[in-house]
């Protein structure tokens, strides 16, 4: 029998959809600042808080971050400020305040009027005053997303940090359920030789009339012992185990991956507790099913 290695390689490729990352970004007066935390969820579920001249870069932004997650609920905010001001208006847009101080001073003098150009009377015009969305959200997208990358690195620092050591706890696990399968293993056939001498004694004790023929009984006593042999499910959950951590070492995808061979294994472990007829074996099966129930926790918070 060649006993199943659970072997280690290094450098972890999962990561935790749990994190919480800033990046500020500053050019001048202008400061750009974004916040992204990402929690549990089975898909990619983004929700964006933008000002509204970024409105219409909002698909761009989201593909952004698309690129470099794939799974969690992530909430992504960002602030501009000139100064110390939050930008919540449009930027103004000086030369257009020029054409409207210029077009008041020319109805003025049209008019005969003598009267001073006031604020009031240039609000009149704000609507010119304000640069259009699209082109303010042009000029300050560079910004955005160098504060967005910054402050997705920053998550995924965190993210890969905590998936570091879920892998770690992950691997025990898995350990643990290959020195399980094992011990299955090792007290399999002599379970079933006690099984098949108890059964046949039985059997000579209730079913009188296939004593005078031994051949027809061993055959009887055969079949049923089969049902009861566990071999075939000790060697295809190491399969899937071996799976499991070729998935955890390479796979860019590992989360769904990982849940569906754990329901694979747990199929295995359900035929291995259905089938035990030493109490040895019903222990181990079960520790197994605890085993993977823990592993299958602490996959849903792996990317």
């Amino acid at each position: 029998m060649t006993k199943f290695a659970v072997t280690f390689y290094g450098v972890p490729v999962i990561s935790s959809m749990t994190g919480y990352g800033k990046g500020n970004i500053q050019e001048n007066d202008l400061s750009v600042e974004v916040e992204i935390k990402s929690l549990n969820n089975r898909y990619l579920d983004l929700s964006l808080r933008l000002p509204k001249f970024l409105a219409a870069k909002e698909f761009e932004i989201r593909e952004k971050v698309k690129s470099r997650i794939k799974r969690g609920k992530i909430y992504l905010s960002v602030t501009l400020r000139r100064g110390d001001y939050e930008e919540k208006f449009n930027e103004v847009d000086p030369a257009s305040v020029k054409l409207g101080i210029k077009a008041l001073k020319d109805i003025r003098k049209a008019a005969g009027l003598k009267n001073k150009i006031s604020l009031s009377d240039l609000l009149i015009f704000q609507n010119m005053f304000f640069k259009e969305d699209e082109e303010q959200a042009g000029e300050e997208m560079p910004l955005i997303e160098k504060a967005i990358d910054s402050a997705i690195d920053e998550m995924n620092k965190m993210r890969e940090a905590e998936g570091s050591e879920l892998e770690k706890d992950i691997r025990k696990r898995i350990k643990l359920i290959d020195e399980a399968v094992t011990h299955v293993e090792k007290i399999k056939q002599e379970s079933l030789e006690i099984y098949f001498t108890r059964f046949k004694e039985k059997a000579k004790q209730l079913v009188s009339d296939l004593i005078d023929n031994e051949q027809r009984l061993m055959t009887e006593l055969a079949i049923l012992s089969e049902r009861y042999d566990v071999t075939e499910e000790c060697v295809r959950l190491r399969s899937h185990m071996k799976m499991f951590l070729d998935t955890l070492d390479k796979s860019d995808d590992a989360g769904r991956k990982l849940n569906f061979i754990l329901q694979e294994m747990n199929r295995e472990a359900n035929t291995i507790n259905s089938k035990a007829i030493a109490s040895e074996i019903s222990h181990s099966g079960i520790h197994i099913k605890e085993e993977i129930e823990k592993i299958r926790e602490q996959i849903q918070n792996i990317e």
